[in-house]
């Protein structure tokens, strides 16, 4: 009777730590009490703040001055000069005599300088220019989608290792009451040192999975620090985008083909190189311009005809090349390449985003398919867990077999742990296949960015230093 009620005693304990392994995977799927970060919260940190955006953003605003740049060329040039100094003067004269001075002459002018024909240089450099921007723009548009991407991964990787930490600790704790529960059965007499050897060796290994998963949640919490730009809090549980994403691979495909920034910037490219033909067919036209100018000079010289010169002119200008030693066609002959080179580039990207869309998808529907299955995975071991316990009890499953069971209702919580991570992700990643994984998109509570605004702040500025923010 005592022996039995040892027994039933000890496989009470071993029962009780499975209430404990139930704990973490809640963490995952329900939402904790009070205030805590949601993943919107940390995409709008990341939008408003990321180092990498920023700069692309910076970038962008660059690439918009290449238009008023190429527009300059419609637009007069004026050069003011003013020269003075100081000259001496030995002048030999008929009688043999020496007549000295001293100068000082000074000139002040303005010219103004008008191009009127250029061989249509101005207008496709101002078409190349704004081309320029407009794929700057999907290059930006793309870095942005890759950086809330990495936001996202970032939130849910602190997020899973936050519930695998948890649930690694619970393992451990249940370990080691497993082997304390060995080690008083082993002085009853009710099991061999080699039950608590078993139980010892695995209560170390868990110990190591332990430290290997705070490893892995302090690696993510750095990188969520520098891709959100802070460190993580308390985190909210993080959901698919399920109402936004395609709803066939036929869908993700031809919104890929027409969304995806990559593509539109490839195909802004393939224009662009287009149109720096025709910028190098124009050094073979003739240039016509005119001019205009006034100066005004003064000499101190007395012995001079005149010590005083005002001049007004208007001049017009055309100038044809003849032979440049082959310059101007070899720089159409290149550009000309390189308009083919980025219409295959374009063909290349194409079939890029296609796959990335394709790969995606698959990757959306396998990653909700394991959720399922993890799911069911984590019920049945947990279910096969109180079985093999209940049936320790009765003498029917050793200390082997329950440490066995216990460490595959672990194992089974980490691959759902993991699916549930890789099903948020899937989904952002397949929004970014698409070319929608943006602020207006995801609802988020941010103004969102926009580089038009700055274009035409600056496409028809005459002049000026001070940008449009002020600096």
């Amino acid at each position: 009777m005592a022996r039995q009620a040892s027994k039933v005693g000890a496989a009470s304990r071993l029962r009780r730590p499975a209430v404990m392994f139930a704990i973490p995977l809640c963490v995952w799927l329900i939402p904790t009490s009070g205030h805590a970060e949601t993943i919107a919260d940390a995409l709008v940190k990341a939008y408003q703040t990321n180092p990498q955006l920023n700069a692309e953003r910076a970038r962008q605003r660059a690439t918009d001055e290449n238009v008023p740049q190429a527009l300059a060329g419609y637009r007069p040039q004026i050069i003011a000069s003013l020269s003075g100094g100081m000259q001496a003067v030995r002048n030999l004269l008929p009688d043999n005599s020496i007549q000295t001075a001293t100068q000082k002459p000074w000139t002040i002018g303005v010219t103004v300088t008008q191009t009127l024909f250029n061989g249509f240089k101005t207008a496709n450099s101002v078409r190349v220019a704004e081309l320029q921007v407009k794929s700057g723009r999907e290059a930006l548009r793309n870095v942005g989608q890759g950086v809330l991407l990495d936001a996202v991964t970032a939130y849910t990787n602190v997020l899973a290792n936050q519930s695998l930490v948890d649930a690694q600790r619970a393992n451990v704790a249940s370990l080691r009451e497993t082997l304390n529960v060995a080690q008083r059965r082993l002085n009853a007499g009710d099991v061999t040192p080699t039950d608590t050897a078993q139980a010892e060796a695995r209560l170390n290994r868990g110990l190591a999975d332990q430290n290997a998963a705070e490893v892995a949640l302090a690696v993510s919490q750095a990188t969520y620090t520098q891709v959100i730009g802070q460190a993580p809090g308390r985190l909210s549980p993080a959901e698919p985008v399920v109402r936004l994403v395609p709803r066939s691979r036929d869908e993700a495909t031809t919104l890929a083909f027409r969304a995806n920034p990559a593509v539109l910037a490839a195909g802004f490219d393939a224009d662009m190189a287009e149109k720096t033909i025709n910028v190098a067919e124009s050094s073979l036209y003739p240039t016509v311009t005119v001019q205009g100018g006034a100066s005004r000079s003064r000499q101190t010289d007395t012995t001079l005809g005149t010590n005083a010169t005002d001049q007004a002119y208007v001049l017009g200008q055309i100038t044809a090349p003849i032979y440049d030693g082959g310059t101007a066609a070899s720089q159409t002959r290149q550009a000309k390449e390189l308009a083919s080179q980025s219409r295959l580039v374009l063909e290349q990207v194409r079939n890029q985003a296609r796959t990335a869309a394709v790969a995606a998808w698959v990757s959306y529907e396998g990653a909700r398919t394991a959720v399922g299955a993890a799911e069911s995975e984590v019920r049945a071991a947990t279910v096969a867990l109180d079985g093999v316990r209940k049936e320790a009890q009765g003498g029917q499953r050793t200390t082997v077999d329950v440490l066995n069971a216990q460490q595959d209702l672990v194992a089974a919580k980490a691959r759902l742990i993991g699916a549930q991570r890789d099903r948020v992700i899937a989904s952002y990643t397949l929004l970014g296949a698409v070319g929608s994984l943006d602020v207006k998109t995801l609802g988020l509570h941010t103004p969102d960015y926009l580089p038009e605004v700055h274009y035409h702040q600056v496409r028809d500025a005459w002049h000026g230093l001070r940008t449009p923010s002020g600096k």
